[in-house]
C-alpha cells in the first residue's frame, strides 16, 4: 500500500452510473449506500456474498459475487480502494475503456461537496469521535449525513444520508485519504507514529497532518486535542492561517477543559468547563476527551450544549470499540479494534477502571485477560516492545500470531516478539494456533474476570467462541 495522490473533486451529480469494486467492504458499502439514497445508479462486485451486499441490493444496487470485466457494464465511474490490485479484471476493463476511476476517498469527497463538512482525523479516537458526533447531532435534530469507519451499535450502520446540511466523515490518514477532503470543520484528536509502512517515519506523518489542516476551508475551524503536542503545533499553524481554533482536553488552558472524570460502571461522569456535566454510557477517560471534541464541533455548528449532552448520554458506542459481547460463567467478554500500543493502553486502563468500580461496589476483584492479535508484520516489527509494555496492564495476556492482512510474512516477525516483551508480572501465553485460543482464554478466566479480545484482524470472531466455552465448562 502507498499514499494516494489527492485530485480534483468531481461533484456527485456528475459521476453518472457508478460501479464499486469490492462493494461489500465497510467503507465502500457506506459510500454506495449514500449514493443510492441520492438516486445515483450503483452497481458493484465483491469476492463473496454478505449481508451488506443484500442490503445494497434491497436499496436498488446491482450487485455481483465474484470479479469479472463484464460486471462493469455501462458504468461511467469506477470506485476502488487502496486494496484493489491493478490486475483486477474489472479495473483492467475500466482502464482500457478510459472510464473515470476514483479512489474511495475521492468518491466520499464528491458526496461531501456542497455540505457543511466535518472531517474527524487523528491517530486514535477518530471512529468513536465521529460516531459520538453523529449520534449527538441526530439527537439534536441536525440529522447529518455520515460516513464512519465503524458501525453504530444503535443502528448497525456505518454510513447514511441525512436530511440536514451537515456531513460528518471519518478522515483516514493511513494511506493519505484525508488529503482528499476540504472540510469546514476539522478535528485532530492526536498525532502519533503509525502506518510507518507507508510514511517511512514520524516526520512524514506530521507533514501529512499539516497538509490536512491546510485543506480546511478559509474561515473554517480546527478542533485540536490540547493534550497532544503535535495537535497543538497544528493549532498554531491553523491560527496563522486565520482559522478559528478550539482546543479540548485535560490540559490547563484548553478551551473546553475536561475535569472531574469519574468512572461509573460501563460509563463515566465528568465536567466540560463551559459546557456543563456530561454522563457517558461508554467507558474510559479517552472517551471523555472524545466527547469534549464533539461539544467543540457542535458549538462551531451552532448546536446547543444541552441537546449535545443529551445526545452524548444516549450514545451506545461503536461496534468493536470496547464493545460488550456478553457474559457467561461469571466472566464478561469485550471486543476492541485496538491495534496500536496507545489504543491498547486506553482500553486496558478503561477496563481496569470498570473492574475497580465493581470491586468497590462489593463485587469480585476481577482480573483482565487480554487476548491480543498483532495486526500487520510491519506494525509488529515497529512496535513489538510497546505492545508488550501495554499488555503489562493486563493480568493475563494471550498473544496470537500476526494477522498479516495485505502484507506478506516477514522472517522472524511473529506474535512471539510481542509475547516476549510483556513484563514478568503478567502471566503470558503465546498462542500461534488460533483455533485453540477460545478454549485457552476460557480456561484462564475465572468468575469476576473480563476477557477482552484486541486487534484489527479476525480476533473479533473469537469473543462469541470464548462465551461458548465459558458457558459449557
Amino acid at each position: 500500500m502507498s499514499l494516494i495522490d489527492p485530485g480534483e473533486v468531481v461533484p456527485a451529480g456528475e459521476l453518472g452510473r457508478v460501479h464499486f469494486i469490492a462493494i461489500g467492504g465497510a467503507g465502500m458499502s457506506g459510500i454506495a449506500r449514500i449514493m443510492l439514497r441520492r438516486g445515483i445508479a450503483v452497481s458493484g462486485s465483491d469476492a463473496r456474498d454478505s449481508e451488506l451486499l443484500g442490503q445494497l441490493g434491497d436499496l436498488g444496487a446491482k450487485v455481483f459475487v465474484g470479479h469479472d470485466a463484464a460486471h462493469v457494464g455501462d458504468a461511467d465511474t469506477v470506485v476502488v480502494s487502496t486494496a484493489i490490485r491493478e490486475s483486477n479484471p474489472e479495473l483492467v476493463a475500466a482502464r482500457e475503456r478510459g472510464l473515470r476511476v476514483l479512489h474511495r476517498s475521492a468518491a466520499l469527497a464528491s458526496l461531501m461537496a456542497g455540505r457543511r463538512a466535518v472531517a474527524v482525523a487523528g491517530t486514535h479516537g477518530k471512529t468513536t469521535t465521529t460516531s459520538m458526533l453523529t449520534v449527538a447531532l441526530q439527537h439534536a435534530g441536525a440529522d447529518p449525513s455520515y460516513c464512519i469507519g465503524g458501525q453504530l451499535v444503535t443502528t448497525g450502520l456505518g454510513a447514511d444520508e441525512g436530511t440536514g446540511d451537515v456531513f460528518v466523515a471519518e478522515a483516514d490518514e493511513s494511506d493519505g485519504s484525508f488529503l482528499m477532503y476540504s472540510p469546514r470543520i476539522a478535528v485532530v484528536t492526536n498525532v502519533e507514529a503509525d502506518h510507518l509502512d507507508n510514511y517511512g517515519g514520524f516526520e512524514m506523518v506530521k507533514e501529512n497532518f499539516a497538509k490536512f489542516v491546510d485543506r480546511i476551508e478559509p474561515g473554517g475551524t480546527l478542533v485540536a486535542g490540547a493534550d497532544d503536542p503535535v495537535a497543538m503545533e497544528l493549532a498554531e499553524r491553523a491560527r496563522a492561517r486565520g482559522l478559528t481554533v478550539r482546543t479540548y482536553g485535560e490540559a490547563e488552558g484548553a478551551d473546553l477543559q475536561v475535569t472531574g472524570f469519574t468512572p461509573r460502571g460501563l460509563g463515566s461522569r465528568f465536567v466540560i468547563e463551559g459546557a456543563g456535566e456530561v454522563a457517558l454510557g461508554v467507558p474510559g477517560r479517552h472517551n471523555a476527551l472524545n466527547a469534549a471534541a464533539v461539544v467543540a464541533v457542535a458549538q462551531a455548528l451552532g448546536v446547543g450544549d444541552a441537546a449535545v449532552r443529551e445526545g452524548l448520554a444516549a450514545f451506545g458506542g461503536a461496534m468493536r470499540r470496547l464493545e460488550r459481547k456478553g457474559e457467561a460463567g461469571g466472566v464478561e467478554v469485550f471486543d476492541s479494534y485496538a491495534h496500536h500500543p496507545t489504543e491498547l493502553t486506553a482500553d486496558l486502563d478503561a477496563t481496569r477502571d470498570y473492574l475497580g468500580e465493581k470491586a468497590a461496589s462489593g463485587g469480585a476483584a476481577g482480573r483482565i485477560v487480554a487476548v491480543f492479535q498483532p495486526h500487520l508484520y510491519s506494525r509488529t516489527r515497529f512496535f513489538a516492545a510497546e505492545f508488550g509494555a501495554a499488555l503489562g496492564l493486563a493480568d493475563v495476556a494471550v498473544v496470537l500470531d500476526v494477522y498479516g492482512a495485505r502484507e506478506d510474512p516477514e522472517p522472524g516477525v511473529t506474535g512471539a516478539l510481542v509475547a516476549d516483551a510483556v513484563p514478568a508480572g503478567t502471566e503470558t501465553v503465546y498462542a500461534p494456533v488460533r483455533d485453540e485460543v477460545p478454549g485457552l482464554a476460557a480456561s484462564l478466566a475465572r468468575p469476576g474476570d473480563v476477557v477482552i479480545t484486541l486487534g484489527a484482524g479476525d480476533v473479533t470472531a473469537l469473543g462469541p467462541l470464548v462465551l461458548e466455552r465459558l458457558a459449557s465448562r
